[in-house]
């Protein structure tokens, strides 16, 4: 497991310390590593000869991770994506997994769902989606290698619906972070949820007609929203950000709460906003135009309500 050096407080390397206790102290203490898991800082060395490659990194990394890796990988590898994100490019907006199989010449799948980290760490129940290409047989190995009786996973073959849900959802998650710090009530956050939904939807069929729609309905889609939009860290962050009035920045709230983390849905929501805003189209998705003016400080976070306003522009 590559893992990015760090020098911990009590001047350990975390790397050490993870191979020292088997688990890894900063980002999830208290649960215990495979005993087969270690963790290397040289990125070369952690993939060689690997025929295998999962991508779990924020997505402001893979960039350079990619570029690394040029030439460094067997030709014959499958890599999977968990990175929810996408690079916004001058031609369109491009997915990390496609991103991946552009910049190191392999095939990528993607794994999403409504699986929070720290429970599937405890081992409580869960369920995840493996988007995949054309070839079902790489589908179900992945699906053998990720799936434990407390972990169920099913394969799609939609890998741009999967992904895309995964992304698309911090969106959501932040719009009712922000119902939650306004003290807004079930009801209201229940509307952000299904508007937010709608807009997800939307947003994918724009970019990739090819998307099903019964991708929404699997662990990916409306309920990898549900659990995001009640206990992910975007849904956190963002409710600090409205019970301090938006007077604090997310950069800042990020850095107070998470501990060396980072969010997803910040970034997220600029490029989402990039691509809608480069073809003309902010008016069709004001949910997501709005949390994008609330998060760059343009509105006030009491603005997320606003939308209920212009929830007739889809049919529902």
């Amino acid at each position: 497991m590559w893992v990015f050096e760090e020098t911990l407080q009590s001047g350990e390397k975390l790397t050490d310390a993870i191979n020292r206790t088997n688990e890894n102290v900063k980002y999830l203490p208290g649960i215990k590593l495979g005993k087969n898991v270690i963790a290397d800082p040289d990125l070369d060395n952690a993939v060689e000869d690997a025929n295998m490659l999962v991508f779990v990194t924020p997505h402001q990394f893979i960039d350079n991770i990619c570029k690394s890796l040029v030439g460094k990988v067997r030709s014959d590898a499958e890599a999977i994506s968990l990175i929810k994100g996408m690079e916004v490019k001058i031609e369109g907006p491009c997915l990390i997994s496609t991103y991946i199989s552009e910049q190191l010449g392999i095939n990528c799948s993607v794994l999403m769902g409504a699986n929070l980290a720290n429970e599937i760490a405890e081992e409580k129940f869960s369920e995840a989606t493996v988007g995949y290409r054309n070839n079902r047989e790489i589908a179900e190995q992945w699906v053998q290698l990720f799936t434990t009786p407390y972990f169920m996973v099913t394969p799609v073959q939609d890998v741009e619906g999967v992904e895309l849900c995964g992304t698309l959802k911090n969106v959501v998650a932040i719009a009712a972070g922000f119902v939650d710090g306004l003290d807004m009530g079930n009801n209201t956050k229940a509307a952000i949820i299904r508007f937010g939904l709608r807009e997800m939807r939307e947003f994918c069929k724009l970019l990739f007609s090819s998307v099903k729609d019964d991708t929404f309905f699997e662990s990916c889609g409306v309920a990898d929203v549900i659990t995001t939009c009640f206990g992910g860290r975007n849904r956190k962050v963002a409710e600090a950000f409205a019970r301090n009035g938006g007077k604090r920045s997310f950069d800042e709230l990020e850095a107070e709460m998470l501990q060396g983390q980072k969010l997803q849905g910040v970034t997220t929501v600029r490029e989402v906003y990039e691509v809608l805003r480069h073809r003309g189209l902010l008016e069709l998705f004001p949910l997501f135009a709005t949390v994008h003016e609330i998060c760059s400080g343009c509105l006030p976070p009491s603005a997320i309500v606003i939308y209920s306003e212009k929830k007739n522009i889809f049919p529902v």
